[in-house]
């Protein structure tokens, strides 16, 4: 049967006597529309006789009058092409295949260019090509249009030609080697042949120098532990599509973990087929996107964790190493440890537990399984770094025997967590040159800022995993006065020509068998994938060690990095500081999060206010060396570990950033010995803080049809009628089913195309990518923090995150069903309630539902919103005066009304504020002026343009083709777009599967975008 649980969105709305979540649920706009504005004097309009048509005129004449202004349009003088390229064609969009890797993500693609300007980015789908852009990746291409990017370089911080650049570097290398002093290169994981190969050169060359690898967010430990075992420093790419069991102990791998991209072969798994899916164990302190998709989630510190592992090693391998392990969770680690030796090669555990003998027992679990989805071919080359090679480096830069330091992808100063040494041996150094995109903290103390451009300015080579290589081409020239750090180290060693000549000239033996046009136009290339030699080390001796871990004195912080800002290159990236945070749905913010029982123990707690915001208090969070971190907001989190709390790192930064984007506390200076637990005390401090919090808003006023779940059981032992239940209405006094009851006149839908857009619930891990990416395709504003605040944020598309009350289906309908009498019915309801120390989560992206019987239309005095034959619900900006009726009848709250101008608007200083930042905005979608509804357009200008080329070329439109913005970001398979007019399309198919549901359906709104059930297997 369906499951009848409770869900919820925040713990705010657990109260039934409150009057704040009573008021939001009955109010679309929680603050008091300011109709003064539009209607001039508000007194002398009250005290007035006015029929509801001179109503309507005083909206629409007022609301065009305040946005006249904003309404002209601007002369731009533009010169013609004397001789037009032949490969631009204005108007139509082109596409050029790169790989691009910042020293944290990684990702092979496509970039769209309009004209020479690079405007958005999708996946590359070529054969080869496996890494899928995250949030981050798609919204890089903002940040190539930074206005606070480093222009040019600087030397001793006064503008410098590159040829004084380049003597300096020349001329300190060259003192270096006479005084004996250390040349040190330090960078970030590189992943390129060619920079690699350059480096070995430059190092051959001067006998004194040395390359440090050194990555911001350490995965050191899994490093030490793979490179003892198989002789490499690697990382493994695991293959989660080849795993019937799951377990994971303390690494959200659909996250961040050792670089991330594991979602699609995760979901592949996940999606229930021929009766059978993946079953995926958690283990975690943090509530993390991996936990949330998990079947079984257990909550519990790092500490136990190491135990834990400990225990499924014994169970694994037939070891019999002494560990005490807490009766509250081992039961159940039992039950996973048994399930996963019984899945055998079909199992595979992952751990994220930064300590060299925990990563040691991965790799005894899985050589033990013989796991197919653990696989040393391939393996991952884009981490590298070495805490003890960086700890030694800044010893040595403090002994004063470091003279020229040379750092490129870096930024020790901001993420290092003893920044201060840094900064003192930094001072010691004779020459420091930080090769960067911007100014920041580091740049700023360099004797040399050097200016380097962005990816899609730049070539580069990239191996992401051992066999492949991959192509990154520039795709604008160059906006400043930039140079490649890989340009500058062949003039060092001496080399005359390009880069790209040098990339083009090592590729030869790399891609035998194939060309290099042939492999810049794909993007990628397959060759030869070796294994690594296996081996092994002394697994018993690192269990023994694990399992004398002991729990940390106080609390266990555990650090990580956000879905939105990650490391924090990119915190001047408006898209990403307004994203809302999957789980918490706050954006604009880092923050402790705590369980319910230590909000209690410490009084500290989160309220929802009168305007729909959401409120905190603070907290100082003081580690075992005595260092505090003052006024950190709090954020209550359901599922996080009793005695542990969470802080994400890439926040608190100031250099080379817009005073908007100055948010949030710095992290990294707890991130202590590369260690992402630290141990620490924690104390409520004075004052509230004020979030941006989008999950208390919009809440599709509770009605329960919203999230459809069952069982894997269930699912598969039952008819579709049970766990996907249709509502039922009364026709003339018989009861049936809701969606065959119409007031409506249907539309003829029987020729053309009619678009229909799937999301499955199985699939969607809310990583967010699709929400960038709409951003990115419909010229999206951001309108900040307090903005969001107000509810007045404009995503076109929303991911809503719901908890459940209990952790099982049956436990809800046993309790509910087994209730006697009315006071057992209040009482039991109440303690239903109350949130579960460990909810299941479920995400759902929700955007416009292209209604075929659309609330809205109807309302609408001026006919702005309209349907089409080809089933999207469209909005004629230029007709509509902001009466917000359509808002208010729209049962899934998923129009956005802009209260103001955001582009080209001082008090909106994002990227519509100034030229270089309005290059990115699409040119096949208008930017909307003030006083308007916004929506999902079901990215009507890419079913055109895609209907325009197939007609052009004399052919049907093939299956796939269509698309939207959100549906070509979705590397998971969760969104599928298509006509459902072609019976044979994959879209037609998801349209009559068992799993299919609309939103509301008793609403008979009959929209164009259908939801599967959730299956969870339990």
């Amino acid at each position: 049967m369906s499951s009848n649980k409770k869900y919820w969105k925040s713990v705010e709305e657990l109260d039934k006597n409150s009057s704040i979540v009573e008021a939001l649920k009955n109010n679309e706009f929680v603050e008091e529309i300011p109709n003064d504005e539009f209607l001039g004097n508000s007194d002398a309009l009250s005290s007035s006789s006015t029929s509801r048509r001179d109503f309507l005129k005083y909206v629409g004449f007022s609301t065009a009058a305040a946005t006249l202004a904003a309404c002209e349009g601007p002369v731009n003088k533009s010169i013609p092409y004397v001789l037009q390229p032949e490969q631009i064609i204005p108007g139509v969009a082109d596409y050029y295949a790169t790989s691009v890797f910042d020293g944290f993500d990684f990702a092979n693609l496509l970039i769209k260019t309009r004209e020479g300007r690079p405007i958005k980015i999708d996946n590359n789908t070529m054969a080869g090509a496996k890494f899928s852009g995250n949030a981050r990746i798609h919204a890089s291409i903002l940040s190539l249009y930074d206005s606070m990017r480093l222009k040019e370089p600087k030397v001793e911080g006064k503008s410098a030609a590159w040829s004084v650049v380049d003597s300096k570097i020349k001329s300190s290398i060259a003192d270096a080697a006479a005084k004996g002093g250390q040349v040190v290169l330090l960078t970030n994981t590189l992943a390129s042949p060619s920079t690699e190969k350059l480096i070995a050169e430059f190092v051959g060359k001067n006998p004194n120098a040395k390359h440090v690898i050194y990555d911001a967010v350490s995965s050191s430990e899994a490093l030490d532990a793979f490179e003892t075992v198989y002789g490499e420093r690697a990382l493994v790419d695991y293959d989660f599509a080849k795993a019937s069991l799951i377990v994971s102990v303390g690494a959200d791998f659909l996250g961040d973990w050792q670089g991330g991209g594991y979602d699609s072969s995760y979901t592949q798994g996940r999606v229930p087929k021929a009766g059978k899916m993946s079953r995926h164990f958690q283990l975690e302190a943090n509530m993390t996107l991996s936990g949330a998709a998990a079947d079984k989630r257990l909550p519990m510190s790092t500490a136990n964790q190491k135990l834990a592992l400990v225990h499924i090693y014994n169970i694994v391998t037939g070891s019999a190493v002494t560990v005490s392990l807490e009766d509250k969770f081992k039961s159940e680690v039992t039950k996973a440890a048994q399930q996963l030796k019984a899945a055998g090669s079909k199992g595979v555990l992952v751990s994220g537990i930064n300590d060299k003998n925990a990563q040691l027992l991965v790799l005894a679990i899985n050589q033990a399984l013989a796991s197919e989805a653990f696989s040393t071919l391939g393996v991952r080359q884009i981490r590298k770094g070495s805490n003890a090679k960086v700890a030694q480096l800044v010893a040595d830069m403090k002994a004063g025997s470091v003279h020229t330091l040379i750092m490129s992808g870096v930024n020790p100063v901001y993420t290092l967590a003893d920044s201060a040494s840094f900064v003192e041996g930094l001072k010691k150094v004779k020459t420091s040159v930080a090769f960067s995109l911007k100014e920041d903290e580091t740049a700023l103390l360099s004797t040399v800022a050097a200016a380097v451009p962005h990816y899609l300015e730049s070539w580069n080579d990239v191996s992401f995993t051992k066999g492949t290589y991959g192509i990154t081409q520039p795709t604008i020239r160059p906006l400043f006065n930039t140079k490649q750090f890989q340009d500058v180290l062949l003039s060092l060693n001496g080399l005359s020509g390009t880069f790209y000549d040098y990339i083009k000239g090592n590729a030869a033996t790399t891609i035998a068998g194939s060309s290099w046009n042939k492999v810049l136009h794909d993007g990628v290339f397959v060759g030869v994938i070796p294994a690594v030699s296996a081996g092994s080390a002394d697994y018993s001796a690192a269990a023994s060690v694990l399992a004398q871990s002991k729990p940390v004195q106080g609390l266990e912080l555990v650090l990580y990095t956000k879905t939105g800002l990650g490391d924090g290159q990119q915190a001047n990236n408006p898209w990403l500081q307004e994203f809302p945070d999957p789980i918490t749905r706050v954006s604009w913010d880092n923050y402790v999060t705590v369980s319910n029982a230590d909000a209690k123990k410490y009084e500290l707690s989160n309220e929802i206010v009168a305007n729909g915001g959401l409120n905190g208090s603070y907290a100082t969070i003081t580690t075992a060396d005595g260092l505090k971190l003052e006024n950190v907001p709090v954020i209550v989190q359901p599922g996080q570990a009793v005695g542990t709390i969470g802080l994400a790192l890439g926040y608190g930064r100031k250099a080379a950033l817009k005073e908007e984007m100055m948010v949030g506390l710095n992290a990294y200076a707890l991130y202590k010995g590369f260690n992402t637990v630290q141990s620490v005390t924690l104390a409520k401090a004075g004052g509230e803080h004020e979030f941006a919090c989008v999950q208390g808003q919009k809440t599709l006023m509770g009605r329960g049809d919203i999230i459809k779940e069952t069982s894997l059981e269930i699912f598969n032992t039952k008819d579709a009628h049970v766990w996907n239940e249709q509502p039922m209405v009364s026709l003339d006094h018989k009861e049936v089913e809701a969606t065959k009851v119409d007031l409506w006149d249907s539309f003829d839908r029987s020729t053309g195309h009619h678009f229909n857009l799937s999301i499955d619930l199985n699939a969607c891990t809310g990583c967010g990518a699709c929400v960038i990416a709409c951003h990115a395709e419909n010229n999206v504003p951001v309108v900040g923090k307090s903005e969001v605040r107000r509810s007045r944020d404009m995503h076109w598309l929303r991911i809503d995150r719901y908890y459940s009350s209990e952790s099982t289906f049956e436990g809800d309908n046993e309790r509910k069903e087994n209730i006697a009498g009315l006071s057992s019915s209040l009482s039991t309801f109440n303690e239903m309630e109350k949130a579960g120390d460990n909810p299941q989560v479920s995400f759902q992206p929700v955007m416009c539902q292209h209604c075929n019987h659309a609330p809205c239309e109807t309302v609408c005095p001026v006919a702005a919103t309209s349907h089409s034959r080809q089933g999207q619900n469209h909005m004629a900006y230029n007709r509509c005066v902001g009466t917000r009726y359509c808002a208010n009848n729209c049962p899934y709250k998923v129009r956005r009304f802009n209260w103001f101008l955001y582009n080209k608007n001082s008090e909106f200083d994002y990227h519509m504020n100034d030229d270089l930042g309005r290059m990115v905005l699409n040119p096949d979608v208008n930017v909307r002026s003030r006083g308007v509804m916004e929506k999902c357009s079901m990215c009507i200008q890419m079913t055109q343009a895609t209907i325009l080329k197939a007609k052009n070329e004399g052919r049907p439109v093939v299956d796939g083709e269509f698309q939207t913005a959100c549906s070509n970001a979705c590397s998971n398979g969760a969104m599928k777009f298509g006509d459902v007019n072609d019976t044979e399309a994959v879209i037609a198919k998801l349209a009559a599967d068992e799993r299919m549901y609309h939103l509301l359906e008793h609403v008979g709104t009959k929209p164009n975008v259908i939801y599967h059930v959730k299956v969870r297997n339990t």
